[in-house]
This record gives C-alpha cells, sequence and structure tokens, in this order.
C-alpha cells in the first residue's frame, strides 16, 4: 500500500482492535432500530402524498440554493403550515437535521456569548459550535443546577454576553427526558435562550405531537429544532424562532446560504406528514401503548430500568460483547444494533432498541424473550 494510505490503514485496525470498527449494512429482519417511530415512512398516506405532488409538478431536485433559483412554493409553503402547527412564529426548512443545527450554533452565539450544552447533546451541535464564535462549555446531563452554575461562574468572571442552553428534548441514546421548564426559567433569568433539539419528540409527544417543547415555542428567547426524517418519515430538519432568528439564519448562517435548497419533492412529503400526525392521533396513541408495554417488559425480564420513551437503551458496557450480541439478534431476525464510542461514551456500549408502529406486542415479547436468553450466555 502506498505510504500515503498507510496513516489511515494504520487508524482502521486500532478501530477494529477496539471494537469500534464501523460497516455499512442494510436494513433486514423486524425493525427495533430505525426512528420511523408513527410507520409513515413506507407508509400508504406518504406514498400517495408524494405521487400527487409530483403530478401537480413538483420537482424532485431544488437546482441551486434557496437564495438563487432554489426557493420554491413547496419550501414557503412547509413553513408557514409547520409555524402555524408547531405554534411559532417563523420556520425555516434544511436538508437534514445535521445542517439545521450547523446553522443555528455556529451563527446565532455571538462572540462574547457563552454556549452551556448538555454534555449528551448529538454530534451535530458540537459540529454547530466548533464551526461558532462563542465560547462553548459542557454541563453534566441533565441537570439544571449545573448549567445554573456554569452560567453564574461565567457572569461571575466577566461574562457579558447572552447564554445559550442547548439541549434535547428527549435523548438520542438515553431516552430520556430533559427538565426543561426549568431550563426555560434559567434562559429568562440569566437573559439567554434555549435551544431545544426535538429530534425524537416530534409526531410522538406533546399535544398533537408538537413535542415535548410545545408550550415554549414562539418564545422570542426560544429555538427548536424539529427532525422531518424520524417520526414524520420523510428528511429534512425545521427550525422555529422568532423572525428576526430566522432572518438572520438566512443572511448569515453558511449552511443555509451555500446548500442547494432541500428537495421541493421532500418538503411536500413532510406537510403531508404533518397533515397525518395532526389528522390521526391514534397513531400516537397506539405507539404510547406499545412504549408503555415494551418499558414494563424490559424492566421484567432484562432487569433495566425503562426509559419512559419509545428509546429503550440495555447498556452492556464491552464493545465487543455489545455487538456479538446484536449480531446474535440479527441472526434471528430482530434487527437490534449496536451504538458505542464514541457516539455514547466510554464504557457504556448498548443496544439502542426503538419501538416503533412498525412492531405489535407479541413481537416484542419475542424479542425481548429471545434478548433475555442471548443476554444471559454472552455477558460474562
Amino acid at each position: 500500500m502506498p505510504d500515503r494510505l498507510a496513516r489511515y490503514e494504520t487508524k482502521l485496525r486500532q478501530l477494529q482492535q477496539k471494537g469500534r470498527w464501523r460497516v455499512l449494512t442494510g436494513p433486514g429482519g423486524i425493525d427495533f432500530t430505525s426512528n420511523d417511530y408513527l410507520a409513515l415512512a413506507g407508509s400508504p398516506r406518504l406514498t400517495a402524498g408524494a405521487i400527487a405532488a409530483l403530478e401537480r409538478g413538483v420537482p424532485v431536485g431544488a437546482g441551486g440554493s434557496r437564495l438563487l433559483r432554489g426557493n420554491h412554493a413547496e419550501h414557503e409553503a412547509l413553513e408557514a403550515e409547520a409555524a402555524a402547527f408547531f405554534r411559532s412564529e417563523r420556520m425555516l426548512y434544511f436538508g437534514s437535521g445535521y445542517a439545521a443545527n450547523l446553522a443555528v450554533l455556529s451563527t446565532l452565539p455571538q462572540r462574547g456569548d457563552i454556549v452551556a450544552h448538555d454534555a449528551l447533546v448529538h454530534a451535530s451541535a458540537h459540529a454547530g459550535m466548533a464551526m461558532g464564535r462563542a465560547e462553548a462549555i459542557s454541563v453534566p446531563h441533565n441537570n439544571a443546577d449545573a448549567f445554573d452554575d456554569a452560567i453564574s461562574r461565567w457572569r461571575k468572571a466577566g461574562g457579558t454576553g447572552h447564554p445559550w442552553i442547548v439541549v434535547e428534548s428527549l435523548y438520542s441514546m438515553d431516552g430520556d427526558k430533559a427538565p426543561l421548564p426549568d431550563l426555560a426559567e434559567l434562559a429568562n433569568r440569566h437573559d439567554g435562550f434555549l435551544v431545544i433539539d426535538e429530534a425524537h419528540a416530534t409526531g410522538v409527544h406533546g399535544a398533537g405531537g408538537r413535542g415535548l417543547a410545545e408550550e415554549l415555542e414562539g418564545r422570542e428567547n426560544v429555538v427548536v429544532l424539529h427532525t422531518c426524517g424520524k417520526a414524520l418519515g420523510a428528511s429534512g430538519a425545521l427550525v422555529g424562532a422568532s423572525r428576526v432568528l430566522c432572518d438572520y439564519l438566512v443572511n448569515r448562517a453558511s449552511p443555509f446560504i451555500y446548500a442547494t435548497a432541500p428537495s421541493p419533492l421532500q418538503a411536500a412529503s413532510v406537510r403531508q406528514a404533518l397533515n397525518v400526525v395532526a389528522a390521526e392521533p391514534e397513531r400516537r396513541e397506539k405507539l404510547q401503548d406499545l412504549v408503555a408495554f415494551a418499558n414494563r417488559l424490559v424492566a421484567d425480564r432484562l432487569g433495566f430500568a425503562g426509559s419512559g420513551s419509545q428509546i429503550l437503551p440495555v447498556i452492556i458496557g464491552d464493545n465487543r460483547c455489545a455487538m456479538q450480541i446484536a449480531e446474535r439478534m440479527q441472526a434471528d431476525g430482530f434487527d437490534i444494533r449496536a451504538i458505542r464510542p464514541p457516539t455514547v461514551p466510554k464504557g457504556t456500549a448498548r443496544l439502542r432498541i426503538a419501538i416503533t408502529l412498525n412492531v405489535d406486542a407479541p413481537t416484542i415479547v419475542r424479542m425481548v424473550e429471545r434478548l433475555a436468553q442471548v443476554m444471559a450466555e454472552e455477558r460474562p
């Protein structure tokens, strides 16, 4: 191998030795791993909506950035309808949740501000903060007092800007909920802003599926991100904020300015998904019943306290052991994936079990019973 590639080969071998080697695998078996919580991704409703959009002339591609020729009527219709649905003053549609977090956190916090983020926020949030001009500090997970202390220390040290509190409403790898009312009070008291990533709550939690931040959205110091590729079954992400902050993103956010606009066809699909969420509350009700059932079963049979949400982490600890258990479950027809560092903290490799409407209660029982057997055989 040429010397110029040897360093990459060495690092790949190191990943293998640490049990962190990654490969691409397609879906197979019963879905216990996707974020398609409401089973909309392949639903007849979204399929019919996409066909109807194509028939009325909605293009697949935008052909340019939103600020050039890529701004389509479907983008603007989606943003208007989503703003009304989520009760936000304005919304902007991005091509992905990663791009949205990158835009918000690299653009809105200014030099002299402080970004206090939960230790477990998404990698995209870390990427945005790294690109931004504000100092960023990590705060212990779900600890409102620690946020208060961190901001107070910054003020005492001479901080004169505005604090930005960055959290997920429902954490993607642990399935637990942020103390949003306490954090909103902190943001108000410290003359700051609260950024809430609703990626795993949108469509599933809150009145009407509006998310866990539904009572906070629309405030001038609250920015909310709604991912469209999880419970909504499509792709992209919506950022809800005041008109001033959205205008600032349009004018200053590089991930918005320089990216080709999201597919107008996908914007039409998100519009259809929001209509389904509003018109079919029985989907959420059925999912919540399954979630409660699965949480009880995991606690009874596996000895793990349930998260209370549709995301159920089963902590294994060792990377290789987690991979072996996942591979055996996949071989038995259950699509369960292992999550390893650096996605999760060192020593907390886990199975991330997602409960969606793609399964039913008897299937959950079969999965948990088999998982209990495999774990008993594989764990030291």
